[in-house]
């Protein structure tokens, strides 16, 4: 079974390479950008064939090692 996570910041968690991206983007000549947050996908294969067993160990990996859950969300996604 394959598993998509998505982890992104928080709102209101300042995201210094979101804005570093949105500046490069405008120094590009790509206006009328006008916020941008960065986050990360994590792939994952499991060899579990029950799809809740598979979301309860993935929440799992993403509380204790995927995401910073102080500054972070996630969001699991069965493929």
């Amino acid at each position: 079974m394959k598993a998509r996570i998505t982890v992104t910041l928080k709102n209101g968690v300042l995201d210094p390479q979101g804005k570093a991206i949105e500046s490069s983007l405008g120094a590009l000549g790509f206006d009328g950008v006008n916020s941008v947050r960065q986050g990360k996908v994590i792939d994952i294969e499991l060899a579990d064939s029950d799809k809740q067993t598979a979301k309860t160990r993935l929440a799992d990996m993403c509380e204790k090692l995927l995401a910073n859950t102080v500054i972070e969300n996630y969001h699991i996604d069965i493929l």
